[in-house]
């Protein structure tokens, strides 16, 4: 009974260890820009209020997206997100909101479709191939990037990141083991379906 009790406690030590280490490289990933230009930036969704309010962690991940339209690093934006009950579409709010801000909106492609980041990645895919592009810029919260970029790199995409402004919140914690989870989820996923 000892030794099973000494082996549990060994294999949560490591699994434990082993979250953390994911956890540091995972914010690490997240927090590094790469700075190369791209043929688009893909904006990924988040919460929209029935109002049509972008949520605090939206207008951040667009705001990026616009200083990388204004830099030159990327001559069009792709925003993709679903839509809540009671609420417009992502989509539509997120391009609203960088028109609203000087990108122009023949330069913005909408994606209703993103109901998630598998989604996402794989209208992002279509749009490049349709266009002979390759490249795209991930632009999210710094925990969602090194997941984004693994499934955009499952569809063939050359993809690098750039994260929105660092504006920590309660729920970070929660945001970072939820990462943590969905990257091997992604990992491991079928992408040869799709």
């Amino acid at each position: 009974m000892a030794h099973v009790r000494k082996t549990i406690l060994r294999l949560l030590a490591l699994l434990c260890t082993w979250g953390l280490v994911h956890l540091l490289v995972l914010s690490v990933d997240g927090c590094t820009d790469e700075g190369r230009p791209a043929d688009v930036a893909v904006v990924l969704g988040n919460h929209v209020s029935p109002a049509g309010e972008p949520a605090r962690r939206l207008q951040l991940r667009l705001d990026r997206a616009a200083e990388l339209y204004a830099a030159g690093l990327v001559p069009r934006l792709i925003v993709s997100g679903g839509q809540d009950p009671g609420s417009p579409h992502e989509a539509d709010v997120m391009r609203d909101y960088l028109v609203a801000r000087g990108v122009p909106a023949e330069r913005i492609a909408v994606d209703r479709g993103g109901v998630n980041t598998h989604a996402t990645a794989r209208f992002v895919a279509a749009d490049l191939r349709a266009r002979g592009e390759r490249s795209a810029i991930a632009v999210s919260q710094y925990y969602h990037l090194t997941r984004t970029k693994l499934a955009l790199r499952r569809f063939g995409v050359e993809a690098t990141a750039a994260h929105a402004e660092l504006d920590l919140e309660l729920r970070e914690p929660w945001s970072l083991l939820r990462e943590v989870v969905g990257f091997y989820a992604y990992l491991f996923k079928d992408y040869r379906r799709d």
